[in-house]
């Protein structure tokens, strides 16, 4: 299901060459998790559903999760970077995959939305450094996936939304990382308005960290992860678990959040809403 760390980059990497190598391997590999290390022990998550702008079906979930698992396993990895191949990060959650979801039944529903819930746990709560390399627009769930992330940068042309309610559902499985990355007032307007925001305001409400143009990101990640990699990993790990626990997150949050999730999913209003915009986009 995912491919596995045994592509070999070595660092530095110049970000026009970096481009090349990502567009080969998506040329020949139709894995939807692309992952490589390079000799100082930094991985790279790519999603890579170009064609479907990196949208987060079972699939991919199912890769994050089993390539996470791996990883904080891993001794030589010290640093995660997560990205998108093309040129969007992440649209979100994949509609067509929810309505196939919906009409398998409620036991796999519930099933996939708690896969969803427990991916996004498992990234928050990482053992490791994660740094989110946000190449361009997030909407819902990929918005979930900056936000569990330790460090985010993003391009200066991104754009985001938290684009649930507009489509019928309940941006539950990342309301919890939103609300701790931004807060409670700003994520009560974001997520009922659903109203696209830039990087430059992604930037002042503390969902990413700093906001590069295309020519200069390459050096701003470089400054980065050199911060990141100057840091003992076992303090590091331990900061990161020390700062968890003071979050008191209730440890059956995944559990709710993914119920939620399902329900919402389930109901009439949702499905209309989906139909239509997949409809929409279909005859775009």
């Amino acid at each position: 299901m995912a491919q596995h760390c045994n592509i070999k980059i070595p660092f530095p990497l110049p970000m026009g060459e970096g481009a090349i190598v990502m567009k080969a391997m998506a040329m020949t590999n139709t894995q939807p998790l692309l992952c490589q290390s390079d000799d100082r022990g930094v991985t790279t998550l790519t999603l890579n559903r170009p064609e479907c702008r990196n949208a987060l079906d079972g699939e991919l979930v199912a890769a994050l999760v089993e390539q996470l698992q791996k990883l904080e396993q891993d001794k030589a990895t010290r640093v995660v970077v997560l990205t998108g191949n093309g040129r969007v990060f992440c649209s979100g959650a994949d509609l067509a995959w929810i309505e196939q979801v919906v009409e398998q039944g409620e036991v796999a529903n519930l099933n996939d939305a708690r896969l969803l819930a427990d991916m996004m746990q498992r990234l928050n709560a990482f053992a490791k450094p994660v740094l989110a390399l946000v190449n361009g627009p997030a909407f819902g769930g990929g918005l979930g996936l900056i936000a569990c992330c330790d460090i985010a940068i993003a391009v200066d042309t991104a754009e985001f939304a938290f684009s649930e309610v507009r489509l019928g559902l309940v941006a539950a499985v990342i309301a919890p990382y939103i609300q701790s990355a931004i807060g409670p007032r700003q994520a009560r307007r974001l997520l009922l308005t659903a109203e696209r925001f830039s990087a430059g305001q992604a930037l002042e409400l503390g969902l990413v960290h700093h906001v590069a143009t295309e020519a200069s990101l390459e050096a701003v990640f470089d400054r980065q992860l050199a911060h990141l990699l100057q840091g003992e990993p076992v303090a590091q790990s331990e900061s990161k678990r020390l700062l968890q626990s003071l979050l008191k997150m209730d440890e059956n949050l995944s559990d709710q959040t993914a119920e939620s999730t399902a329900r919402i999913r389930a109901t009439q209003a949702a499905e209309s809403r989906i139909q239509a915009f997949l409809s929409r986009r279909k005859n775009q």
